[in-house]
């Protein structure tokens, strides 16, 4: 057998991708003044450093958020705004699952195991860089695992339906 016909769990679309910079006003320049995204909410956060507002392409289950972030304090870790593509986030069918799965399979993730994110969906994050102990992770990417809600489940399976 295959990873993938032993994999319990399923990656179900994009859920957000994360723009990081200096100042998140120039971001929404672009963003929302431009491209007409919707700003749907703010988060902060002194732990992550991290302002971010919370915005939106799409509707319903297959929603997209671009949060566009600037650090607290440009001095401190994390650095919300060294790398511009921040993380890409992705709807997860059943996060500890995965998590639990991926682990044994040598992917490493980042401190902080499972825990409530900005939008209020359990996430954890997969570590942009391997180890020795984890020899899977991002190679430079940092990836956000997001648990789907169910009607974002139903609806990846409905699509998935009438293919």
């Amino acid at each position: 057998m295959t990873a993938a016909t032993t994999r319990p769990f399923k990656v179900l679309g994009i859920q957000q991708i994360a723009i990081g910079g200096p100042d998140k006003l120039r971001l929404q320049k672009l963003w929302v003044d431009m491209l007409g995204l919707e700003v749907t909410g703010t988060f902060r956060s002194e732990r992550e450093n991290v302002d971010e507002d919370i915005c939106a392409m799409g509707a319903g289950p297959f929603k997209v958020e671009v949060d566009l972030m600037q650090p607290l304090d440009p001095e401190k870790k994390p650095a919300v705004h060294t790398t511009p593509l921040n993380h890409v986030g992705l709807w997860i069918d059943d996060l500890p699952r995965a998590v639990e799965w991926l682990t044994a399979q040598g992917v490493r993730f980042a401190p902080g195991g499972i825990r409530k994110g900005a939008a209020g969906f359990d996430i954890c994050f997969l570590h942009p860089k391997a180890n020795d102990e984890f020899p899977i992770a991002g190679e430079g990417v940092l990836i956000e695992m997001v648990q789907a809600p169910s009607e974002v489940v139903a609806a990846f399976g409905a699509l998935a339906a009438t293919r």
